[in-house]
C-alpha cells in the first residue's frame, strides 16, 4: 500500500494540501484511495467551521494526480495538472467533516490522451456515496 509519505512525493500538494493518505488500489483505468483528513480541524479547506461538500472535488482531484503519477512511473518532480471542468457534480451531503472514519475516493479514467483526460469520481463514506461527478484534466499545464 502506498501511504501518505508516497503520495507526497508524487503529487504538487504538500503538507496540509495533501489530503490523501493511502493508496489502497489502481490499475491503468482506475484508483482507489482513502483519506482521514477532512476530520481534521486545520484541514486548509475548512471555511466557517465547517468543511463542505463540494471540497471533496478536491480529494478527487489528488487521486486523478496520484492516478497521473502511478501511471508515468517516472522519478521525475511532479508536474501540475489543471482541473479544466467538472460536470454532472452531485452532493448527496452538505459537509464532508462530520463523517467519522475514512472516507473512500474511487477516480476511474473514462477516456483521454497525452493532454486531456476525462475521470468520473465518487467519494463514499461506508456504503455511502457523498459526492460524485466527471473532471477533466490538463495534464503538464506548465506547458499552456
Amino acid at each position: 500500500m502506498l501511504n501518505r509519505d508516497w503520495i507526497a512525493t508524487h503529487i504538487p500538494h504538500q503538507g496540509s494540501m495533501c489530503l490523501l493518505e493511502n493508496v489502497l488500489e489502481w490499475s491503468e483505468q482506475r484508483i482507489v484511495c482513502d483519506a482521514l483528513s477532512h476530520t481534521d480541524p486545520l484541514n486548509p479547506l475548512r471555511a466557517a467551521d465547517r468543511l463542505g461538500a463540494a471540497t471533496g472535488v478536491e480529494y478527487a482531484a489528488q487521486a486523478m494526480a496520484v492516478h497521473g503519477a502511478l501511471l508515468a512511473q517516472s522519478a521525475a518532480a511532479p508536474t501540475q495538472g489543471y482541473l479544466t471542468s467538472v460536470r454532472g457534480l452531485s452532493l448527496h451531503v452538505d459537509r464532508l467533516d462530520d463523517q467519522t472514519g475514512p472516507l473512500r475516493i474511487t477516480a476511474e479514467r473514462l477516456s483521454g490522451d497525452a493532454r486531456l483526460i476525462l475521470y468520473q469520481f465518487h467519494l463514499h463514506h461506508g456504503e455511502r456515496c457523498l459526492i460524485e461527478g466527471r473532471a477533466s484534466v490538463v495534464l503538464d499545464a506548465q506547458t499552456l
